[in-house]
């Protein structure tokens, strides 16, 4: 059976109405809704036409999206909460990365039913009062001299190694092959093509060296397409007319 626990995103006294759109967007794209602001501070930030511009087409999750006073009623009905922090604390859970916590997550028995994620301000981190309230601290790994993520990015970043834990989304469907040209097609354009460049002088058939094979080689590297085979032989038969004094 498929683990798809639900999944929240918490935002801890954001100040940036801005902010708070472009998460609803990272949440999105990852199939997340279940955004909740503690404390922010605008109290119409959902509103807000920053917020709503950088949804940018994610107006349904601020919409969605509860306002809360407290701790307590932010991480109602979780039963398993990350903090994001930039550095470890002396005290509560280990810091760690992200990657290998999810990967545990989804081995572990009994799994939880519902997983939040939790960001502090942009300008503070989370206090680490609310670190010890939690179950993990993530820290998404950075450059060690120079660590500071937009909170966005650093949601984004977070419910995509989320999102990859659980499954993730299927890619885009490849492309169909297409089929090459085959050793007729391509044997019959070489010839073609050694007979024009006899004809404007580059190939002396006295003494052609390697040139003709290695022609053939650089046909068989393209991968050449019956319509690709179609185009060359058209152009050589141009060459062709220009050498003997005709319009193409």
């Amino acid at each position: 059976m498929t683990w798809l626990p639900h999944t929240r995103v918490v935002l801890i006294q954001p100040s940036h109405a801005g902010n708070v759109g472009a998460v609803a967007r990272a949440m999105k794209v990852m199939g997340f809704d279940d955004l909740v602001l503690v404390q922010p501070r605008w109290d119409d930030v959902l509103t807000r036409p920053e917020a709503v511009e950088r949804a940018s087409g994610a107006v349904d999750v601020l919409a969605r999206a509860q306002v809360v006073s407290d701790w307590a009623q932010a991480v109602q009905g979780i039963d398993h909460v990350c903090a994001t922090v930039m550095t470890p604390r002396d005290f509560g859970p280990a810091t760690q990365a992200p990657r290998p916590h999810f990967e545990w997550l989804r081995q572990r028995h009994p799994s939880p039913s519902a997983v939040a994620l939790v960001f502090g301000s942009e300008r503070h981190g989370m206090r680490n009062q609310d670190v010890y309230r939690c179950h993990a601290a993530l820290s998404i790994p950075t450059d060690p001299t120079y660590g500071s993520l937009n909170l966005a990015a650093a949601v984004q970043l977070l419910t995509y190694e989320w999102r990859q834990a659980l499954g993730g989304f299927a890619g885009a469907m490849p492309q169909p092959a297409t089929a090459v040209a085959d050793g007729q097609a391509l044997q019959g354009l070489v010839d073609h093509w050694a007979e024009v460049l006899v004809e404007i002088g580059f190939l002396n058939p006295e003494v052609p060296k390697k040139l003709v094979p290695r022609l053939h080689q650089m046909a068989l590297k393209a991968q050449l397409q019956p319509e690709d085979v179609h185009v060359l032989r058209g152009v050589a038969r141009a060459v062709q007319g220009l050498a003997a004094g005709k319009k193409p």
